[in-house]
């Protein structure tokens, strides 16, 4: 995540500092997510050998104005992209239009933004709308993709729903880690621990840091109206990342592999709701 943000309404706040929203906030937050969604949804087209992340940057930035929102992470702390792209082992924080490192993978000196056949890259988008935030991000292959790439976007992915599987009352965010990792630990891949999910709302980021690794029954009880990110990032090699000079790119420090998805959710009575489901049907990117 970026950093913790201040509340700047009024509600009932938990001893842990996380808000708890109405039920009427539950309507506002899908409203902000599926235009987030639908952002995803639209780029895919737009995904293939040749393309730039810069070009895909300016096209989510028409969107994004189309849609009449607002994006959330333009002149955030200094960043000027609507959109977050990670390519390969670029963990998280992928700044769009700059030079991709290589991977272990790959000859050194790519040294530009160009997309080429077989990359894996996360798109990160969020919103705002009518005041409130739609945060979300998934997963795409560039042309044919190698078996051990997809593999690793299908454990993320799947860690995801793993994670969600877990959000409802009574239940802890340590339930929740321990689903993610427990997963991903044993199709011998690693959970990156310098990220995690966020608190949102009507701000972009709030209490709970929502870690993608912990124990049952541990961190704060999951209760009804609590809003916040799942984000796992999953690495094909070991879990330790570095940011690059930039201060913002976030990489792999063995440079395997990472890939990320996520979704925004709210804690419902009996449940959990996902705020950026993607209206066609398309946050996995190789089928079912």
């Amino acid at each position: 995540m970026f950093e913790t943000g201040g509340y700047g309404q009024g509600g009932k706040i938990t001893r842990e500092g996380i808000r708890l929203h109405a039920r009427e906030d539950f309507s506002a937050m899908h409203r902000a997510g599926r235009v987030a969604a639908q952002i995803l949804d639209d780029i895919e087209q737009h995904v293939f050998p040749g393309q730039t992340t810069g070009e895909l940057d300016r096209l989510i930035t028409e969107m994004v104005a189309a849609h009449g929102a607002t994006s959330a992470t333009i002149g955030y702390r200094g960043y000027q992209h609507a959109s977050c792209i990670s390519v390969n082992h670029v963990v998280c924080h992928g700044i769009p239009g700059s030079p991709i490192p290589p991977s272990k993978h790959e000859k050194a000196g790519r040294g530009n933004d160009v997309l080429v056949d077989g990359d894996i890259l996360n798109i990160d988008v969020t919103v705002i709308v009518d005041g409130w935030f739609g945060d979300t991000s998934r997963m795409y292959g560039v042309g044919a993709i190698k078996p051990f790439a997809e593999r690793l976007v299908k454990v993320t992915h799947d860690a995801l729903m793993r994670g969600i599987d877990a959000v409802r009352p009574g239940n802890t965010f340590g339930d929740i880690g321990y689903a993610i990792q427990s997963y991903v630990e044993a199709q011998r891949m690693s959970v990156v621990r310098d990220f995690c999910g966020h608190g949102l709302g009507r701000v972009f980021h709030a209490p709970p840091n929502v870690l993608h690794y912990g124990r049952p029954g541990r961190e704060a009880v999951l209760e009804e109206g609590m809003f916040f990110t799942i984000e796992p990032m999953v690495n094909l090699g070991r879990s330790e990342t570095r940011v690059l000079a930039d201060d913002w790119t976030a990489i792999t420090r063995d440079r395997t592999l990472s890939a990320q998805f996520e979704h925004s959710v709210g804690v419902s009575a009996d449940g959990v709701e996902i705020f950026t489901m993607s209206p066609a049907g398309r946050f996995y990117p190789f089928g079912v």
